[in-house]
């Protein structure tokens, strides 16, 4: 199909080509467009959006007059050149002089008027980039001044809309060609006019802009004429130049006619692919969030510019379009197989009040299963066909409809659309995105094959669900007022990850369990890095709204939610948050918002805290206390009496300069035990630097315990003689310690160990400060009369480094996951520094020891299916214990366990049969292919491509980087580059599983510096993608010389990455600093370590 015949078949769709109003304004505006405003997008490679109504009315309005007009018939040079001939000689001269210095004075007002004009088109059209950068302020004028008469002047200059005008509807009409991957769209936008302006700014970008009008919704109104209008790239925005003001509070339409491509970068509307029966076939999906809605329709992109929309889709009848909202009544002509023109055209119902980064639809050929919820709701999953036939996609359809009827009747809020879609697409930036209504997942987060996936699989995948339908209501319904507060909806969602799995399989115990490893320890790790930031942080360009969506929104907005549910009591939260959705419901709302009705919630039981005031201090500060617990033994007060002190939890260097002025409230909950009993715990408020508090009376035997449950978001730190009572306890009777606090103490206590503090101290002779971020471990306790916390801070940090080492010597008898777990992490933060050392094998060796006991006595999992296929398990805190001794045992070099891994590979070889137990396949795919030859590799490689379930690719693919051979390490990074082979989101996951290999360090951090442009350009605007990465391949780096290498590469590539590399920085300088001042210690102290203990 040609061009011109294209064009004119999408204009049938969208105008019945009512020439009284389009080709009004077409003509009206034109002219100026072309001869005027060199800088905007209507130019002859871009046709205007009448042209695909009718060719020849184009054609007809785009005769314009020449530049140079003509005065009856002659131009001014010929009128003076016929009247020369006919006058006299004397009169000639002076008539010469009068010419002359008519002539000059004519060059003279053109030449002014010239620069006048170009001066003023400069400022008014702004069409280059290097038009946005900010004027420097004139003498005798600040800069501040300077800017905001600009921004009044030029409003399309500032980085945030103006505010003069606010949508109230859109009605978007957008035909999809998938032969050619273009769409043509019309959007005509109701606006209120809040103040009087000659300006239309909003938003668009990588869009074609055709025709542009404005028209007064009121009888009699009338078009409002456009001069100019003109792209403005700096911020992404379209700005529509008027020849009078728009008058508030008036109404007004403004129209815009655009095309574009459907691109392949993931964001914006953009396409995917799969392969079905040997076909590929093709499907085209939205992704908005959070500023990407400009890139498939001109709008006001910015969160609190909620409107409602009303979306026609047009595209081929061979595909179907999905959207927020059901099909309208009548309005969809697909039953017959399309309309008169062959083509479908489907109107959708019009939507609540939303931001514009929530609207979205798809196209695609893809089939459906559904059930109905609570109400009627029609709960549709969406997904290739041979998905849906294999029924894939029904665990999660069952579990979307529990979970709706469970947010429903926890937020008292009833979900507002009358259907919910569930989109399972092959290629996604992210895990999911919650579009109301039409939430769109990548495959392996939301399809699942019960025959081969584990039961880690099946909760993350479950817990990606519970977190987008929780979007429904935080999110969705309430919306952040701006990105600063975007923790407002990505906390809540992951806090409600773990509450909602808890309902679906309670015995799963994840919000008092998993919740701490998962998310509160490692978010702790990040957060007391002093490249850390606070979790409401100002926002001002475009580039800063993509670093707030990092964990400390996500994890560490969960973990302060958990902490404020546990102080007001889950009666209370649950009422202020019933308050807060209904008072801001299609609305938007910012964190006083939230503060104000969980503090009335408190205050309609007679509870005055305020709210506000205690959680101001955790999201507007950077980081974290360390509580240190100590019994008061002064001669002044008996053994009934702590002291309680907090400072500002920092890994590496004293910080951002104030960080020791930091202080939090802090909600200290604190028990007391003896041997086989533990009393009440009880609250204490901590508001100042150090406090003393009554507590029961204790003896030398009774022992603190702080943060009970770790509901509290920071660490708590004890006298030495305290620790002394707590290993003691956990040797002798580990249970009288919930398992949480006993998760919660091995990670505090290694933490702790490894923390610079910059007490100075005295060394022989010489002060100095310690040096080391990363202190993990020390050759050497305390002498015996270095008994205070002070004392032992000054050798090392807040612990002496035996302590943690001391604490995991009972984990023999430890028969619980989640302490393991807490342990297993902090073995292998070790692991990565100490993996390319000579003297190794004795970390590992020590490692093994502790593993041997529990390992053996737990055993290896039966290989036979569940007879029902079922994926809920009773069993789950056994099987995650026991694949988590498996993967220790190992990947630290268990004979045995590699045996195991070597036969179940053999075996699935020989038979074609796999017989691995589904929960450990990663694990023995892993160990069999760093173990055995080439050919075990290219086995691999041969089943990962002939798989068809999403979590058996995913392991498998992860497991083809556990290789020692270099070659086919380096061969597999140079593949994951080839979409085609490796989905693009999967390839972040082989640069970073290659760095984790020991072998593959060097080639995997050689390949991200090489590659580095392309890597940046695939994955730079993707929220997560790009610091995973950049994580991902340097936090194993430890050398000196690594270390240069990243700084030289931050230096030459840093510019646009964001705050990772910077973060990656801290980290590898504290990797190095620790090799440098404490390897050699390390070492030193497991030649002497004891034997784990045994009852």
């Amino acid at each position: 199909m040609h061009v011109e015949a294209q064009q004119k078949h999408f204009g049938g769709f969208f105008f019945s080509c009512n020439r009284a109003t389009a080709t009004f304004a077409h003509r009206t505006n034109h002219k100026k467009v072309v001869d005027e405003d060199h800088v905007s997008s209507s130019s002859s490679s871009s046709p205007s959006f009448e042209a695909f109504c009718d060719p020849l009315q184009s054609q007809q309005s785009s005769k314009l007059k020449p530049a140079g007009a003509m005065r009856n018939g002659r131009g001014t040079s010929e009128q003076w050149a016929a009247a020369a001939p006919g006058v006299r000689p004397r009169a000639a001269s002076v008539r010469r002089r009068l010419v002359l210095a008519f002539a000059l004075a004519v060059l003279t007002l053109v030449a002014v008027t010239a620069a006048a004009v170009a001066l003023g088109v400069r400022f008014e059209e702004c069409g280059g980039p290097e038009e946005g950068a900010a004027a420097t302020a004139g003498p005798g004028r600040r800069g501040g001044e300077r800017a905001e008469e600009e921004a009044a002047a030029a409003p399309w200059r500032a980085s945030r809309l103006p505010g003069s005008l606010r949508p109230r509807h859109y009605d978007l009409r957008v035909a999809v060609r998938m032969d050619n991957f273009t769409f043509a769209g019309d959007v005509s936008i109701d606006v209120e006019c809040v103040n009087a302006t000659r300006f239309v700014v909003l938003h668009a970008h990588a869009l074609q802009v055709s025709s542009v009008s404005v028209t007064a919704n009121r009888p009699g109104g009338g078009a409002v004429r456009v001069q100019r209008h003109f792209l403005f790239p700096a911020n992404q925005m379209l700005v529509l130049v008027l020849h009078r003001e728009l008058k508030a509070p008036r109404t007004y339409r403004v129209n815009v006619t655009f095309d574009a491509a459907i691109e392949d970068e993931l964001l914006g509307f953009f396409r995917s692919s799969y392969t079905l029966d040997g076909e590929r076939r093709y499907l085209a999906v939205t992704q908005f969030s959070p500023t990407h809605a400009r890139k498939a329709f001109p709008c006001f992109d910015e969160p609190a510019y909620k409107a409602t929309f009303s979306l026609s889709l047009r595209h081929d009848p061979q595909y179907t379009s999905l959207a927020n909202m059901p099909v309208e009544r009548g309005g969809g002509d697909d039953d017959d197989g399309g309309g008169d023109d062959g083509w479908t055209t489907r109107r959708f119902a019009r939507t609540p009040r939303m931001s514009t980064y929530y609207l979205a639809w798809a196209v695609c050929n893809f089939t459906s299963r559904e059930t109905r919820g609570d109400g009627g709701v029609a709960i549709r999953l969406f997904a290739r066909p041979d998905a849906v036939a294999s029924g894939a996609g029904d665990y999660s359809l069952h579990i979307a409809k529990r979970l709706l009827g469970f947010y429903q009747d926890f937020f008292q809020v009833q979900y507002s659309l009358p259907k919910l879609d569930l989109l399972a697409v092959p290629k996604h930036p992210y895990a999911a995105m919650e579009n109301w209504g039409l939430s769109v997942f990548v495959e392996q987060k939301i399809l699942l094959d019960a025959r081969v996936s584990s039961a880690s699989y099946r909760m993350e995948l479950t817990m990606v669900v519970v977190h987008e339908i929780c979007h429904q209501w935080f999110g969705d319904l309430v919306t952040p007022v701006w990105w600063e507060d975007v923790w407002l909806k990505e906390g809540f969602a992951h806090y409600f990850e773990y509450v909602g799995t808890d309902f679906l399989f309670p015995k799963w115990n994840m919000e008092k369990q998993r919740f701490l490893t998962d998310v509160l320890h490692e978010v702790m790790l990040l957060d007391g890095l002093s490249s850390s930031h606070a979790i409401s942080q100002e926002v001002q360009d475009a580039a800063d709204i993509h670093r707030v969506f990092d964990w400390i929104a996500y994890k560490k907005g969960a973990a302060l939610i958990r902490m404020l549910a546990n102080v007001m009591g889950q009666r209370l939260f649950r009422k202020g948050l019933n308050d807060y959705l209904l008072s801001h419901m299609y609305g938007n709302a910012a964190r006083d918002d939230l503060w104000r009705k969980l503090s009335e919630a408190m205050r309609s039981e007679g509870q005055g805290i305020d709210i506000g005031a205690v959680m101001d201090r955790w999201t507007l500060q950077m980081g974290y206390p360390v509580v240190t617990i100590s019994k008061n033994r002064s001669e002044r007060f008996a053994t009934r009496y702590i002291t309680v002190s907090q400072e500002h939890f920092l890994y590496g260097q004293d910080g951002r300069g104030n960080s020791s002025s930091l202080q939090w409230q802090v909600p200290l909950t604190v028990a007391m035990g003896n041997g086989s009993w533990v009393c009440s715990e009880r609250l204490i408020w901590i508001h100042n630097k150090t406090e003393t508090h009554r507590v029961s009376e204790m003896d030398d035997e009774t022992w603190l315990l702080g943060n009970i449950n770790q509901t509290g978001y920071f660490r708590v730190n004890y006298d030495l003689q305290n620790w002394k009572l707590l290993i003691q306890q956990l040797r002798t009777n580990p249970q009288v310690i919930s398992v949480g606090n006993r998760a919660g103490l091995i990670d505090d206590a290694f933490n702790l160990a490894r923390c610079r503090i910059s007490d100075v101290i005295i060394n022989e002779g010489r002060k100095h400060r310690t040096s080391s971020p990363y202190i993990r471990y020390h050759a050497r306790t305390p002498s015996s009369g270095c008994l205070t916390m002070r004392c032992a801070a000054r050798r090392a940090g807040y612990l002496p480094q035996g302590v943690p080492l001391q604490l995991i010597g009972y984990l023999a008898e430890e028969a619980a996951f989640l302490p393991w777990h807490a342990a297993s992490r902090a073995l292998y933060q070790l692991d990565k520094l100490l993996d390319r050392t000579d003297d190794y094998a004795l970390f590992s060796d020590y490692v093994l020891k502790q593993v041997a006991s529990r390992y053996h006595q737990m055993g290896w999992p039966s290989n036979a299916a569940n007879g029902d296929g079922s994926v809920l398990r009773a069993s789950y805190q056994t099987e995650e214990l026991q694949r988590e001794l498996i993967m220790l045992a190992c990947s630290f070099g268990n004979k045995q366990c590699h045996r195991q891994a070597v036969g179940y590979i053999s075996d699935w070889i020989s038979s074609n049969k796999n017989r691995i137990p589904p929960n450990i396949r990663d694990v023995i795919y892993c160990t069999g292919v760093s173990l055995m030859d080439e050919d075990v590799w290219e086995f691999i490689w041969m089943k990962f491509h002939s798989s068809n379930a999403i979590s058996e690719k995913k392991i498998l693919l992860e497991a083809l980087t556990c290789s020692d051979n270099t070659f086919l390490l380096n061969r597999l990074l140079n593949l994951s580059l080839t979409s085609d082979l490796v989905a693009e989101q999967d390839a972040i996951d082989v640069v970073v599983h290659v760095g984790r290999n020991p072998r593959g360090r060097n080639l995997a951090w050689r390949f991200f510096r090489d590659k580095w442009d392309v890597l940046n350009a695939r994955y730079g605007e993707a929220l997560f993608m790009n610091s995973r990465l950049i994580n991902g391949v340097t936090e194993f780096l430890n050398t000196d010389a690594e270390l240069y290498e990243l700084k030289d590469f931050i230096q030459s590539n840093g510019v646009g990455a964001g705050p990772a590399l910077a973060r990656a920085l801290e980290v590898v300088e504290g990797n190095v600093r620790w090799h440098r001042l404490h390897r050699r210690h390390f070492y030193q102290w497991l030649r002497k370590a004891p034997s784990p203990a045994h009852r």
